[in-house]
């Protein structure tokens, strides 16, 4: 989700599509706050890792 945001965000960036950059922008939160989440080992979704 974080690579997919980023990669969002550039082409956001790059061809100004401003939909976008803010969808980007949410991947790459979500995922930062799942990451932290199965790092601190919190199951998520019944899992232990969301990958």
């Amino acid at each position: 989700m974080i690579v997919l945001g980023v990669i969002l965000l550039i082409i956001g960036f790059l061809a100004s599509i401003s939909i976008l950059w803010t969808i980007g922008i949410i991947l790459v939160v979500i995922g930062l706050v799942l990451w932290v989440l199965g790092a601190m080992g919190h199951a998520i979704g019944g899992r232990r890792h969301y990958y």
